[in-house]
């Protein structure tokens, strides 16, 4: 895994993250049990891509300054009407450290489902788990095609390595599908 090089960030004035922001740099902080916090910044379009290849929740190694720190993407903060990254946090981890993150979760087969009838209604976009730092998938994938109008998929029903275990419990929905009503089904009323 290479590195992804940040720049250290010193607060000179309020407003730094804000002129930041608008020329494309993204701040951030890294912490972790056993370290000072540490303020940085990147780029956005490299932040942007490093999460589009590894996800929202990866493990990344980290250059700040010629300072290696192996790190955990915590939280990714965003505009709520662009969308756009504001900030970052990243939790440090030690070799094969046991962690809780969130893991996104992968939808597939929903084609299949509407060509049946049906239609797919999402309860869960990510599950929160515990496992060792080296074993967090990237995505879990959970395929709907065999499933019919009325079914449910639990989590009980996602296969996933013995070490990583699940902090919801195994009869949480993760899916149902439903009957798919066009809007030539729905009945008018008369007023």
């Amino acid at each position: 895994m290479e590195n992804l090089i940040l720049h250290k960030r010193e607060k000179k004035t309020l407003h730094d993250a804000k002129k930041g922001r608008r020329s494309g740099i993204i701040p951030g902080v890294i912490y972790g049990k056993h370290m000072n916090n540490i303020m940085f910044e990147i780029g956005e379009l490299e932040l942007s891509k490093e999460i589009a290849k590894n996800g929202e929740h990866a493990v990344l190694n980290v250059d700040v300054d010629g300072e290696t720190h192996r790190t955990l993407i915590k939280e990714i903060q965003r505009d709520p009407v662009h969308n756009k990254i504001i900030h970052l946090d990243l939790e440090e981890l030690k070799e094969n450290e046991t962690v809780v993150t969130e893991i996104p979760i992968l939808f597939s087969g929903e084609e299949l489902i509407m060509k049946k009838g049906g239609a797919v209604q999402k309860e869960k976009s990510s599950v929160k788990a515990i496992c060792k730092s080296d074993n967090i998938p990237k995505c879990i994938n959970v395929g709907l095609a065999s499933l019919n109008v009325g079914d449910a998929y639990r989590l009980a029903d996602v296969e996933m390595a013995q070490d990583i275990t699940f902090m919801e419990g195994l009869d949480t929905i993760i899916a149902t599908i439903t009957v798919n009503k066009k809007p030539s089904d729905i009945p008018e009323e008369n007023s």
